[in-house]
């Protein structure tokens, strides 16, 4: 029984989680290209409310690599989103942490897996560490409309 205590314990600490699963229309080399070369990531990331010309990326995409995300949407207000790649398995796996330049403090965990499928690739997006459900439920969202995005763009 102390473990099970442990365990939910651990879980509590760790806030709210997130998996999304996508079928992509596309191999897993062009799902990770999407996400790993600025040039691919700036054609089909951001919400759909987005000034499109007005989204940036730094990417270095490397274990201990660092990443920087920014648009505006089209009411004006600025976002901004970066952090540090923990694992970067080409094709398969990448681990990166995930801040808004708004809330630093509130650093969650993203690992996206990339399985070949019958269709072209199974995506399973996990996204950790939210730092309340609120947090959670608007990543979920905005995750959502991103991914419809990537879609299209890797079809």
């Amino acid at each position: 029984m102390v473990n099970a205590a442990a365990s939910a314990a651990e879980r509590a600490t760790e806030g709210p989680s997130l998996t999304l699963t996508r079928r992509l229309r596309a191999r897993p080399e062009k799902v990770f290209a999407a996400w790993t070369q600025a040039a691919q990531l700036v054609q089909w990331f951001g919400p759909p409310n987005m000034r499109p010309a007005t989204l940036n990326a730094e990417l270095d995409v490397r274990t201990g690599g660092r990443y920087r995300i920014s648009f505006t949407r089209d009411d004006g207000e600025y976002f901004e989103a970066g952090g540090i790649y923990r694992e970067v398995v080409p094709n398969e796996r990448l681990v990166f942490t995930w801040a808004w330049h708004s809330t630093p403090e509130r650093e969650s965990l993203v690992t996206i897996t990339l399985k070949p499928d019958s269709a072209g690739t199974l995506m399973i997006f996990h996204h950790a560490q939210f730092f309340d459900e609120i947090a959670r439920d608007n990543h979920q969202r905005g995750w959502s409309s991103f991914f419809d995005k990537l879609d299209a763009f890797v079809a």
